[in-house]
């Protein structure tokens, strides 16, 4: 086996958490060639991991690249993503390949009844899974994340109060039901006591800047300035970070920072915590709601209308 295909087409938290599987490739069979198949919106994830030797991407379908991959000749396929797309692929290649199990009716289960059959193992170690039977064992160093050097942030241009030690505050996520409110966010932020970062994309910066103008000079609004490569820099350079359920909750995790992960319509049980993070770091969520969990990714607003999972969260728990 000389050239091995790895497959996730999305998103941002899900392909940091396949980092652990190519680096134990890599490092444990060095003579195998390690490709990556994704979408070209998240190929600046990839394109500065060390262990890969090319990255392939395509907007919608995969026979956009059919005849580039058929061409590489790969002896073997690992799915890390298991829909459609990857089984088209699969068949473009038409080699061996090992896939990873999503376990999909297990959470509709935890998800419509609230009974829990998923395996109490991260999603990480559930990846690895697909590639033991090559010989390739989980190292336990966590997950990696590359920033290119045209992407890491020099702090010395923001504030003169956020150029040493300060919290990294991701406020955005994908779903609503996943995001604390702004109330919340903004009582939060004026009992924490050292500077805070504000992250999250173009869409949260609105809300950012009324987050900024209650709180105060503590506050510094990042959102929407940076793209993710820089975001990222941004947190490895935070003493702490305080997240959400997202993308930038895993790099951080990468990057060994303390972590307090807020949790609301969705669980851990899923298997997608910080993987592996820094020393101190913790889980906050509403426990024994029995709406909760509402969905296994989340919604744009509670189905309930009461939204206690974020509303009852308890903010002197959000302390280091």
């Amino acid at each position: 086996m000389k050239k091995i295909l790895i497959i996730r087409f999305s998103s941002i938290g899900d392909i940091v958490l396949t980092t652990p599987v190519i680096r134990c490739i890599k490092q444990q069979k060095p003579e195998i060639e390690i490709h990556y198949l994704t979408k070209k919106s998240f190929k600046s994830i990839l394109e500065n991991n060390p262990y890969i030797t090319k990255v392939h991407t395509i907007d919608k379908d995969v026979k956009e690249i059919a005849a580039e991959l058929r061409n590489e000749h790969f002896d073997f396929v690992v799915d890390l993503h298991n829909n459609l797309r990857s089984l088209q692929t699969k068949r473009i290649i038409g080699k061996a390949s090992s896939s990873f199990k999503k376990l999909n009716f297990k959470k509709w289960i935890l998800v419509n009844f609230k009974i829990n059959r998923m395996p109490a193992l991260h999603v990480v170690d559930r990846y690895m899974q697909t590639v033991e039977h090559l010989g390739v064992i989980n190292d336990k160093k966590g997950l990696d994340y590359f920033i290119p050097d045209q992407d890491k942030v020099n702090i010395s241009n923001f504030p003169p109060t956020h150029q040493r030690k300060y919290i990294g505050f991701v406020i955005g996520a994908k779903h609503t039901t996943k995001q604390l409110p702004t109330e919340k966010i903004i009582s939060i932020c004026k009992k924490l006591e050292q500077p805070i970062v504000l992250l999250g994309g173009k869409e949260d910066r609105e809300r950012a800047e009324m987050i900024a103008k209650a709180v105060g000079d503590s506050i510094f609004n990042a959102c929407g300035m940076y793209n993710l490569n820089q975001s990222a820099s941004i947190i490895q350079q935070a003493e702490k970070i305080i997240t959400h359920d997202t993308g930038l909750m895993h790099i951080a995790a990468a990057f060994k920072k303390p972590i307090i992960s807020i949790w609301g319509n969705t669980v851990p049980a899923f298997g997608f915590t910080p993987y592996l993070p820094g020393e101190h770091s913790k889980i906050v969520e509403v426990r024994d709601l029995s709406c909760r969990p509402c969905s296994k990714i989340g919604h744009m607003k509670c189905p309930k209308g009461h939204f206690k999972c974020m509303m009852e969260i308890d903010e002197n728990s959000i302390n280091f």
